[in-house]
């Protein structure tokens, strides 16, 4: 008996071992991407993959950025990708409004299927961001501004709040709690008000980034959100406490939205509200039933915070670190900011700023910098046959390019590390608009990302009124805490970095 069973094992290891063998033989001879360039480890198994980015933490971006170096601007980056360095053929990848692009299956693993961002095909993507683009433009922006401009007046209180007293702010905490205040308010017309809380509730901070970092792992184990939904949410905290805010800030929107599906929503909180709730907008659109869903709402819901969060705070953060390194270049913004703020309490307007080239000059490159997406956003054409230069790529193939090599390419940003406002500005001080092409932090085409608007006036409005008001000065801040170090979906510093900090000096002197 015991002879029969061991002889059974052998059979079934060797019949495994038998076939993960031949499907690395297919892999490196006979599959469709076997003729591209790459290295060998990264064509047998997606390991490869799995060890610069679960095992080292995020550092597969920089291997990806080694494998251009030996191979050229198309490689082959695991069993089934291709990646291409060329900014050039970004455009053509990302661009189009025509040309459909499906995402990549087996990449969009955020656990929230049904929202805009994590929808696979092209034109079902389609039919759910036609009901979000109305409450995402430039017009709606503008009309939710006094909100916004309450928000970063709040921020200002409590910079002020801690003038010559020594004590330290944890800027880019603040600035997380400013954008998720925000962005919270303009989707729910409710918020959690972060900016009051002694630390900024700088443990959502790191519960974004830890939501963020796991999504290698996910893609690695497909069935992780299956087993994770499956178990009891106890026990889920008890394996991993640090999901307790993911899990009530998921219930915070269920309860959001909820009551307004059911049309259960009092009508004293409704008037009360600073505006109409985007969820209101999307229950009475014309989106099929199936799309108005609890489940599925949430899920954008929940993405709508997420992104809208940590890509505009890191972008902040980049703006106060350079700032206050740079005199000459802060000297030269504020120069320009009395033009149109006289005093730090001048009204002003995101259209009057947007005016302003400096400002506008400082910030692009704190943008490009922030790299916003750093990790690889996979596409499939489905109705062409893709080609690079002299490679025709195989149909179905997912293929990427990522921001990265777009925003740090030293051919169009020469010194490409460095904060250079400058390089934003012509010879005759125009701004100079043919590198809008290369600032690639949002996106392009048909899924570039839905708010753009909403982060550009943040990033203005806020620049403007800090740094108009408050003289400042970083407080055991390097530029090793906000370099990246770690691609966890959003670029991420050293791990052990404590933050970008600063003291508040006093105002500025006019």
């Amino acid at each position: 008996m015991a002879f029969s069973f061991v002889n059974a094992f052998l059979s079934i290891v060797k019949t495994f071992a038998a076939y993960y063998i031949l499907v690395l033989i297919y892999r490196l001879v006979f599959h469709p991407l076997a003729r591209f360039p790459g290295p060998t480890p990264a064509a047998l198994s997606s390991w490869y993959e799995f060890y610069f980015n679960v095992v080292k933490r995020g550092r597969f971006l920089w291997e990806i950025e080694k494998m251009h170096e030996e191979y050229g601007p198309i490689v082959r980056i695991n069993p089934n990708e291709l990646h291409i360095n060329d900014p050039e053929f970004y455009d053509e990848l990302y661009g189009s409004a025509t040309r459909k692009r499906d995402k990549y299956a087996g990449w969009m693993m955020s656990g929230t299927d049904g929202s805009s961002f994590s929808t696979v095909d092209h034109d079902h993507h389609r039919l759910r961001r036609s009901a979000l683009n109305p409450f995402f433009s430039k017009k709606a922006v503008v009309a939710l501004e006094p909100m916004i401009q309450e928000k970063v007046d709040k921020l200002c209180q409590r910079f002020s709040s801690v003038l010559n007293t020594g004590e330290i702010i944890r800027a880019d905490a603040a600035f997380v709690a400013l954008t998720m205040d925000v962005i919270s308010r303009y989707c729910f017309a409710s918020d959690d008000d972060n900016l009051s809380e002694p630390d900024f509730k700088v443990a959502w901070k790191e519960t974004l980034r830890g939501a963020f970092e796991s999504g290698a792992l996910r893609r690695q184990f497909p069935w992780m959100l299956s087993l994770m939904k499956m178990l009891p949410q106890a026990l889920v905290l008890k394996i991993n406490p640090s999901f307790k805010l993911m899990f009530d800030w998921k219930a915070s929107v269920e309860a959001r939205i909820k009551p307004i599906l059911d049309r259960t929503q009092p009508a004293r909180e409704s008037q009360d509200a600073s505006h109409r709730s985007i969820f209101y907008e999307l229950r009475d659109s014309s989106l099929p039933p199936q799309e108005k869903t609890l489940e599925r709402l949430s899920d954008e819901g929940q993405i709508f915070v997420g992104a809208g969060t940590e890509t505009t705070a890191t972008t902040l953060s980049k703006v106060t670190f350079y700032l206050l390194t740079n005199k000459q270049v802060l000297d030269t913004l504020r120069a320009e900011l009395r033009t149109v703020m006289p005093n730090p309490a001048s009204p002003i307007s995101v259209t009057q700023l947007e005016q302003l080239l400096y400002l506008s000059a400082v910030i692009a490159e704190a943008l490009r910098l922030s790299i916003s997406v750093s990790t690889r956003l996979p596409r499939i054409a489905t109705e062409e046959t893709l080609t690079y230069k002299e490679w025709t790529i195989p149909p179905g193939t997912p293929v990427s390019e990522s921001q990265y090599f777009v925003l740090m390419n030293k051919d169009i940003f020469p010194s490409p590390s460095t904060f250079n406002p400058g390089r934003w500005l012509n010879a005759d001080g125009t701004y100079n608009h043919e590198l809008e092409k290369y600032l690639v932090n949002f996106g392009r085409g048909t899924r570039q990302c839905v708010g753009m608007n909403l982060a550009n006036a943040e990033l203005f409005l806020t620049t403007a009124r800090l740094f108009r008001r408050f003289e400042m000065e970083l407080y055991e801040t390097t530029i090793s805490d906000i370099d990246m170090a770690h691609d966890f979906f959003s670029p991420v510093p050293r791990l052990d970095s404590k933050g970008v900090r600063v003291k508040v000096l006093g105002e500025v002197k006019e």
